[in-house]
């Protein structure tokens, strides 16, 4: 548990430093990014799937290179064939993994107000628990931090490009293809045009054939995702809040259209919990990068400058709660209990 209690307090030191120390933070979030990339790539038996993805790169050890082709989401199938032939082991796979998670997390809290309060929201859940159980998926969610920032300065083509090589690692980030024409702003015939086309084919070459399996693995099955509804709420809460003070949280109308979007259906997955929650819970990770958006602003939600420092420091005791609470008493805690190195890393 320490090693990522290190990890929340990394960015709550950083806070602690003075204005006048501006040049040693970008020290700081480089040592940030390299720390916690490393601590992503270099974990073992950490995490719920870890045998899974152990057997992911087995399977690509000695593979010829087309059989990636044949692999559900051939980015990462690609990865680890790369990976296979420097014998680099899962931990060169989860390193560069890593790498993608944090360079997203990193450059679009940098984009942020508040950078280093948008940091410290994406621990708890999105590093610790994405980063380090969901491999696939969290380079998926690198992408798309990445293609935020393309779309919040208009950058369509960037942000449709971003999300695809997402889907190449986990195809489910497919579903984030429209945001491109929702939160277009000019010539919106044109962008709902090319950007729907582009959705129909990734759709069609990524989902087509296992469609009826994620339909009945997901939906008909009704998979229950313990913690999925409080997973929920932390995007609605955001959400929420975004929806009463976006005229003071957004900057532009690129980012005031796109986050209306993301916040409508953070909120729609509320009704659907009962119905799919496992379902609900794996495309709500996408839209955990509202809250970093909104926290790291929810200081234009008072006017009084007295105040802002505490709505400040009550996120970070609020996500603190959260580290505790997971760590302590969530069903699968265990599989990220106690934090380890390699065996290597023990000689």
């Amino acid at each position: 548990m320490e090693v990522y209690l290190f990890m929340y307090a990394m960015p709550v030191l950083a806070m602690l430093v003075p204005p006048a120390a501006r040049n040693m933070r970008s020290w700081l979030w480089l040592l940030t990014g390299i720390t916690f990339a490393f601590l992503i790539g270099f974990r073992f038996e950490v995490g719920g799937d870890w045998f899974s993805y152990i057997f992911h790169y087995r399977r690509m050890v000695g593979a010829p290179f087309e059989s990636i082709w044949m692999q559900k989401d051939p980015g990462y199938a690609a990865l680890n064939w790369l990976t296979a032939q420097v014998d680099g082991q899962i931990y060169l796979v989860n390193l560069v993994c890593g790498a993608i998670v944090m360079a997203g997390v990193i450059i679009f809290a940098r984009q942020q107000p508040r950078p280093l309060l948008a940091l410290l929201v994406a621990i708890p859940y999105m590093i610790v628990v994405v980063a380090m159980g969901y491999t696939r998926q969290s380079v998926a969610l690198g992408f798309e931090l990445l293609a935020l920032v393309c779309l919040m300065k208009g950058r369509h083509w960037s942000f449709v490009l971003l999300i695809i090589f997402g889907a190449l690692f986990h195809k489910s980030a497919v579903i984030l293809l429209p945001l491109a024409a929702l939160a277009s702003t000019k010539s919106r015939l044109w962008t709902w045009t090319w950007v729907g086309i582009v959705s129909i084919i990734m759709a069609w070459l990524l989902l087509a054939e296992s469609q009826e399996h994620l339909w009945h693995h997901y939906v008909e099955r009704g998979r229950v995702s313990e913690g999925g509804g409080i997973r929920i709420a932390m995007n609605a809460i955001p959400a929420f809040l975004f929806l009463f003070n976006r005229k003071w949280m957004a900057k532009n109308d690129y980012e005031k259209k796109l986050w209306t979007w993301i916040a409508i259906f953070s909120l729609a997955g509320i009704p659907l919990v009962p119905f799919a929650s496992t379902a609900v819970d794996r495309i709500a990770l996408y839209f955990m990068p509202i809250q970093m958006f909104v926290f790291s602003r929810v200081e234009t939600m008072i006017r009084g400058r007295n105040h802002r420092p505490l709505l400040r420091w009550g996120v970070v005791g609020g996500y603190a709660l959260v580290l505790w609470v997971w760590l302590n008493f969530a069903s699968h805690a265990g599989s990220w209990l106690p934090y380890r190195f390699p065996p290597f890393f023990n000689l």
